[in-house]
């Protein structure tokens, strides 16, 4: 992913550096197996450790490689350059490629969901602080993007909160899932190599053996990852384009933070642009772009190709790297987002009492009167609203079919915005515990 859009942390975790690194500790690890099981000199599997503080050269595994054109040979060559020949040669023993690069690629993911994790944390807290600071500050709801009934700008950072927490189960899960590794030989039978050597080098990186694989760990796990990070994608897009909305010059009931010195258009000086949220609704796109390759990487032929892997090499790195982004983008927005309550009041009441029609709908089929007239006659009270500006209290204070039915201070009560938040708190309680 290119720097604008990465954080140091992810990106370190997809260099060559860290990658050779974790090659390094699958084979040194699966040589201490291997010579307590007896199958190599210990003296061998000893030896090998002395690369622990090697920084390996990058450019020298490309130059080798250069002429191998195999990458794993290219680094054991480079390996034992730094080990010497004679304690090099028990290295590798009865593995074949892929238990390095899929237990790698695995571990690597597993970190990745550790960075993810976090960034989820951070949204999750920012969502809740605001969420309680907004509890009881109320906005018009909207359904088609028109007027609905009043809601609370704390209830749409909660159900932000709950979508983001499910996000994090399903990353959890998705993590828990694709935690395997592989150390069982070529086409997975461990012919050439003992299980317990994959059981030991999996428990030292913190991963599970792989219950059955062929010559590569099966990719629906990897296919159930990068599907996880889409919804979590999906999920961020959710947001950011309700604060897109909201920071419309029509609306402005919030806005992304404007800092001193910050422009919002080359030509209009005035402008102040939703640029971070609509930024995130691009990222989201490049996460979800990841999806559908990484489960046609499931269907592999027979024990092996490598179709699947010039797709990981890609989709790896930068379906993380972005997500890892978009999170720590988007909890600066949240933490960040200037919030109008009176403009949010402002457009409440831009309709002059419209939204309150269902409970005088409510309140006419209690009163008797059938389900059809009792539409008809807030709706034709109601179009004079849309229509000539009228005031919707004022229009069925004078309309006699609604007197008939309805007392002007039981027409009067309907208007209680405090009606429609009452419940606040039992749903808050829903969302983050009692």
């Amino acid at each position: 992913m290119i720097p604008r859009y990465s954080r140091p942390e992810m990106v370190a975790l997809w260099s060559p550096a860290t990658k050779f690194r974790i090659w390094f500790e699958i084979e040194a690890h699966a040589c201490d197996a291997m010579a307590a099981l007896g199958v190599i000199p210990k003296a061998n599997a000893e030896a090998v450790w002395k690369a622990r503080d090697v920084e390996f050269d990058v450019a020298r595994i490309d130059e080798i490689e250069a002429v191998t054109k195999h990458d794993v040979i290219a680094f054991l060559t480079h390996l034992a350059e730094h080990i010497g020949a004679d304690d090099a040669r028990f290295v590798h023993q009865g593995m074949t490629s892929s238990d390095v690069l899929d237990t790698t690629l695995n571990l690597q993911l597993v970190r990745a969901a550790d960075l993810l994790l976090v960034g989820v944390d951070r949204v999750l807290a920012a969502l809740k602080t605001r969420a309680y600071e907004h509890k009881d500050t109320v906005r018009i709801g909207r359904s088609h993007g028109i007027h609905a009934e009043p809601t609370t700008m704390g209830l749409t950072f909660a159900r932000f909160y709950a979508e983001m927490a499910r996000a994090r189960a399903r990353l959890v899960n998705a993590r828990a899932e694709v935690a395997t590794g592989a150390i069982s030989g070529a086409v997975g039978t461990f012919a050439n190599i003992d299980p317990r050597v994959e059981e030991h080098v999996c428990a030292q990186l913190g991963l599970t053996p792989e219950t059955i694989s062929t010559q590569v760990i099966p990719r629906d796990r990897h296919a159930m990852f990068f599907a996880t990070l889409g919804v979590i994608a999906s999920s961020i897009e959710n947001i950011a384009t309700e604060f897109r909305h909201m920071q419309r010059t029509e609306v402005l009931e919030a806005e992304e933070f404007f800092s001193p010195g910050q422009k919002g258009s080359s030509a209009m000086p005035h402008k102040r642009n939703p640029v971070l949220t609509e930024n995130l609704t691009g990222l989201a796109r490049l996460v979800r772009m990841a999806v559908v390759p990484a489960m046609e990487n499931v269907a592999l032929w027979h024990e092996r190709d490598i179709s699947h892997s010039s797709v990981e090499r890609a989709i790896g790195p930068d379906a993380t790297i972005t997500l890892d982004f978009a999170l720590h983008r988007l909890a600066n927005v949240v933490e960040k987002l200037v919030v109008y309550p009176e403009n949010m009041m402002r457009n409440m009441n831009k309709f002059r009492g419209l939204v309150m029609s269902q409970r005088v709908l409510l309140a006419l089929t209690q009163a008797g009167v059938s389900r059809e007239d009792s539409y008809r006659l807030v709706q034709r009270n109601a179009m004079k609203v849309w229509e000539q500006g009228a005031d919707f209290k004022t229009e069925l204070l004078a309309d006699p079919e609604v007197l008939a039915a309805l007392s002007p201070e039981q027409i009067e009560e309907k208007f209680d915005l405090g009606y429609h938040t009452k419940h606040v708190d039992t749903i808050f309680a829903r969302v983050f515990g009692a």
